[in-house]
């Protein structure tokens, strides 16, 4: 076993490269055990509970991250996302909102902020309140942007996704587009449409960084309430 903190983080490291996010949770533990004042053990553990879809423990661990580097707290819209899914809608709208200060281009972000405000606020007062963004030249996000502005429609998202090249440098535009039309249907509350494209979403996950493990951890709650 590693002596020092950096060798258990160079372990963690490898174990999120393949998946094993239990064991990275393990060795990130290890690290915050020999160094807690470490930031980037906070933040890395948080990010693999999230993946592990253990979401409380993801939220207090980016905030521990966030309590030793304030700095960055308008740049974590992963909390953001993590707060959606603990149910804390006011508290993610209120990450995305600060996050729009340092990243005024992102319709991910305005989608985000969308959803917890659609749950917080209503959906008529989360459509009047949808963030303007331009600029963000990544297929399909116009599209998904007009459809949360109620100026497109779902099979234009799924067109302009479509007819781009399989993969991009900021991942597959299906996989986007799939994510996105999950997240609309989830907002207006049809939950089989929901269900069914966040489950296409999760079939592409592996190729998609951080957001492919955010449409596994979706699925993987709603297969968990279709259980109950």
């Amino acid at each position: 076993a590693p002596k020092q903190p950096s060798g258990w983080f160079l372990r963690a490291q490898l174990h999120v490269t393949q998946r094993q996010h239990a064991q990275a949770v393990a060795d990130y533990s290890e690290v915050i055990k020999l160094d807690p004042k470490s930031p980037n053990a906070w933040e890395a553990r948080g990010e693999a509970y999230f993946k592990l879809g253990k979401i409380a423990e993801s939220i207090a661990d980016f905030d521990q991250f966030l309590e030793r580097v304030p700095a960055q707290r308008p740049h974590h819209w992963q909390r953001g996302i993590a707060l959606y899914y603990a149910g804390r809608f006011k508290d993610g709208k209120e990450q995305f909102e600060i996050h729009q200060t340092v990243n005024s281009n992102d319709v991910e972000n305005a989608v985000w902020h969308f959803l917890c405000a659609a749950r917080a606020d209503g959906l008529a007062a989360a459509k009047k309140n949808l963030i303007p963004i331009e600029g963000d030249s990544r297929v399909p996000m116009a599209q998904v942007h007009q459809l949360f502005a109620g100026k497109a429609k779902p099979e234009d998202v799924l067109a302009a996704a479509k007819a781009a090249p399989a993969e991009t440098r900021s991942g597959e535009p299906l996989f986007y587009a799939h994510l996105y039309l999950g997240i609309y249907y989830e907002a207006l509350g049809d939950a089989k449409q929901a269900r069914d494209y966040i489950f296409k979403a999760a079939e592409r996950a592996d190729q998609n960084g951080y957001m492919g493990d955010v449409a596994r951890v979706h699925a993987e709650i709603l297969r968990k309430q279709e259980k109950k």
